[in-house]
């Protein structure tokens, strides 16, 4: 048996954010344990930038934005 930690925020609603996709070759359980400290906010700028990277680093982002670029 293999255990696997992932750091998630856990919104104020309950709803947990994970920093990435996780791919399982089915479904399993999890135990998350919630920390009394709070989140710094780099940390939680730091959590959401895979995420945000996965959407954002496509062509198609790229091609859409180009008219913001400046020529150099």
């Amino acid at each position: 048996m293999v255990l696997r930690s992932i750091e998630v925020t856990i919104e104020k609603d309950g709803t947990v954010r994970l920093p990435q996709k996780v791919k399982l070759p089915k479904r399993r359980r999890a135990i998350l344990t919630i920390l009394e400290e709070p989140m710094l906010v780099a940390e939680t700028a730091l959590l959401s930038e895979a995420a945000l990277a996965e959407d954002w680093d496509r062509p198609e982002e790229d091609e859409a934005w180009a008219h913001l670029q400046s020529d150099k």
